[in-house]
């Protein structure tokens, strides 16, 4: 991973989605939502994962 490709936060996640973050929270903690990964005691997301979650809905 380059410096380039670094983890989003669930602002960045929110924001190229173009949700409100309490939605996003709400699809995290029901497991619908893109996957999400503890770094430390910080929540991100791999950006190809989102993608590939947004890819995924019908």
């Amino acid at each position: 991973m380059t410096r380039d490709e670094r983890l989003w936060t669930p602002e960045d996640v929110s924001e190229f989605l173009g949700i409100p973050i309490g939605t996003l929270y709400q699809w995290r903690t029901r497991r619908t939502g893109p996957p999400g990964r503890r770094v430390g005691k910080h929540l991100r997301y791999v950006p190809g994962d989102v993608l590939a979650w947004v890819l995924e809905q019908s």
